[in-house]
């Protein structure tokens, strides 16, 4: 569940796509709150005219009722306008415990701070209630199924220092800022923060980055799929989840070869571009149909026949313990036995190729080390102890279909 999280006025998280709410409340309707209708530029951008969330307290914005975003793409939904209070992000996680016991599944939540840097100018900053609301239902731990995103990047390195939960770095439109960078005077766009140099920086702070849709696979100007990038590949090789947006199934959203003509209502063909990403190696992704995503996530073909590093968690030495011949691994006089070359050892976390066709084996206790930072990227054992609380990144395999087995992280770093 991704909750995109704003400030009322008297500091409290509600989830609404943006803190101007008159395309998802009715609160034109309310005439006692006419004359809370202004024009404000959030983020450097043009003046807008409207109802802002900043300005209402949680009661008053209690009194209203959501609605559909965008009706012209979704008529049907409209039938639930009116029906439901703005949620606070405190009822989402309510909802998403409550789903968890009823599906006997654990259903996880991905907030995003939007407009960091603005909240904070006035008084109303996003991340101490976003810290203390995690830490007050037992999510700020290491195996917490929760990522916390945000389209700014000095939030996400202060979240960073805090938080145990995995990070992640949303990029926007290639030739936008950062609205902080803009603050700062930084002079980079969210493309420079895409290329390998960026995206390993974006490692130091991030365990993964979401990209928009045209950072792996781009359109021409008519709207036709062009040839993927190697964006997935440069994220993997930093060490970095990959998780692309938004996946939805009405025509507009769609590239143009797999639209079903063009009312803006009608569901394309989107099984078929989700099936492409997730072929492509993505690690997840935000879909508003998440049930065609699922399907397509099944059937798609990831990887088959070769073994993919989709992240990397940094350890100490000492977490590795010498290993048995490679052929070893699966034979029965070890008591283990496989379908293919190369599965893990039970009890095992990961199994890395040593020198002599040997392998190290990392224990699953091994998560529970502190951390370390590598003094080179030579390859050398040498590390150095990091003074940070150990959080997120806890490093298991993924055994694959086919004749492959792929390392998985829940995240880049070990912390």
């Amino acid at each position: 569940m991704e909750p995109d999280l704003v400030s009322t006025k008297d500091g409290v998280l509600v989830a609404r796509h943006e803190n101007e709410i008159s395309g998802t409340t009715d609160v034109a309707d309310h005439p006692e709150f006419a004359d809370r209708k202004r024009s404000k530029s959030i983020d450097g951008g043009l003046p807008v005219e409207g109802w802002w969330t900043e300005d209402f307290t949680l009661a008053e914005l209690k009194t209203l009722r959501a609605k559909e975003r965008i009706p012209l793409n979704r008529p049907r939904n409209t039938r639930y306008d009116g029906r439901y209070e703005v949620p606070t992000f405190q009822e989402v996680i309510d909802l998403a415990e409550r789903l968890s016991e009823e599906l006997g599944r654990e259903i996880g939540i991905y907030p995003e701070t939007k407009h960091p840097t603005y909240f904070r100018s006035i008084g109303l900053a996003l991340e101490e209630p976003l810290i203390r609301t995690l830490r007050e239902n037992g999510l700020d731990r290491r195996r917490a199924n929760v990522f916390v995103q945000s389209f700014e990047v000095g939030n996400l390195e202060a979240l960073d220092r805090e938080l145990r939960v995995p990070i992640v770095q949303l990029l926007g439109n290639k030739a936008a800022q950062p609205y902080d960078f803009k603050v700062t005077g930084d002079p980079r766009t969210y493309a420079d923060l895409a290329t390998p140099a960026g995206l390993r920086e974006i490692a130091g702070y991030a365990d993964g980055v979401g990209p928009s849709k045209d950072y792996i696979v781009p359109r021409d100007a008519a709207g036709n799929s062009l040839a993927p990038t190697s964006f997935v590949d440069d994220a993997h090789d930093a060490g970095l989840l990959v998780h692309p947006y938004t996946f939805r199934a009405e025509n507009p959203f769609l590239p143009l070869e797999l639209r079903s003509g063009s009312d803006p209502a009608v569901w394309g063909d989107a099984r078929s571009e989700l099936e492409q990403f997730f072929a492509l190696g993505v690690d997840g992704l935000f879909s508003d149909q998440p049930n065609i995503a699922v399907r397509a996530r099944g059937s798609a073909k990831v990887g088959r026949g070769e073994p993919r590093l989709v992240a990397r968690a940094i350890l100490p030495s000492d977490a590795y313990q010498p290993g048995p011949p490679s052929g070893a691994l699966v034979t029965p006089d070890n008591g283990v036995t496989a379908p293919f070359p190369g599965q893990p050892i039970p009890g095992f976390s990961a199994v890395l190729k040593a020198e002599h066709g040997r392998f190290w084996a990392m224990p699953t206790t091994a998560t529970e080390q502190r951390p370390t930072r590598p003094t080179s990227c030579s390859g050398s054992t040498r590390s150095t102890p990091s003074s940070r609380p150990p959080t997120a990144a806890a490093a298991r395999s993924r055994c694959c279909a086919g004749s492959s087995c792929a390392i998985r992280t829940s995240g880049s770093r070990s912390r």
